[in-house]
């Protein structure tokens, strides 16, 4: 187990830590962070997941799981980030917390200097979406993409619930140019008072059956989406 006494910290500096996927819920499976980046386990993962979102396509599977699947993983190092405790990227030294489908629902590492945070992400980025994009026979870049916007995310729902979004957010930019190419950079976009990430990428949940298109999609017209984004500012606010 990898969990110790340096999340626990960082779980207790954060409101909501468990709804962040800061701590693990006690029935979820275990999973060894290094088979993120094994592809055939990853292609194993997603034979698993088609018939629960009833779709063959391995890009979609591939992309969807990689949306869900890098949230989770950035989160604790992240939240570390904001909060000043220092956690570990590596994925020797991380643990991936399932619920049945598989449904990454939490991570929990150990601690580390903050001295090593770009190297192990850097070196964690590049296993874990080589192996998604082999796993699902897509191109790596669109996957560096999520992982941008799923740094941006983590880290502004994590500066909402200590109560300071600017703080969080500014630490974005820095994190990912330190990280470097081919990470893109990330974007906030303010609406109302309230901060989004501006996406770089698409998740390709829409094209599940039966599953709606983001808020925040780029796909979407920039009309539709701005008044979606009120929308949501209002329910913020």
């Amino acid at each position: 187990m990898t969990d110790d006494a340096s999340q626990a910290l960082v779980a207790a500096r954060v409101p909501g830590a468990a709804a962040l996927g800061l701590v693990a819920p006690p029935s979820a499976a275990v999973v060894p962070g290094v088979l993120l980046a094994d592809p055939a386990w990853t292609a194993e993962m997603l034979a698993a997941r088609a018939a629960r979102q009833r779709t063959e396509d391995r890009r979609v599977l591939a992309t969807v799981w990689w949306y869900s699947t890098s949230s989770v993983l950035l989160g604790p190092v992240l939240a570390g980030l904001v909060t000043g405790v220092g956690l570990s990227a590596r994925l020797g030294d991380t643990t991936v917390h399932a619920l049945e489908g598989p449904v990454p629902i939490a991570a929990t590492t150990t601690g580390r200097s903050a001295a090593h945070l770009v190297e192990d992400l850097r070196t964690t980025l590049g296993a874990v979406v080589a192996a998604v994009a082999e796993a699902g026979g897509t191109r790596e870049r669109p996957l560096w993409a999520i992982a941008t916007d799923s740094l941006a995310n983590r880290l502004l729902a994590v500066g909402r619930a200590v109560g300071d979004v600017p703080a969080a957010t500014a630490l974005a930019g820095p994190l990912a140019a330190a990280v470097g190419a081919p990470l893109p950079a990330p974007r906030y976009v303010d609406v109302r008072g309230v901060r989004f990430t501006r996406r770089a990428s698409c998740c390709l949940l829409y094209r599940v059956p039966h599953e709606p298109m983001c808020t925040s999609c780029p796909h979407r017209d920039p009309a539709t989406r701005q008044v979606l984004l009120e929308d949501a500012a209002e329910r913020w606010g």
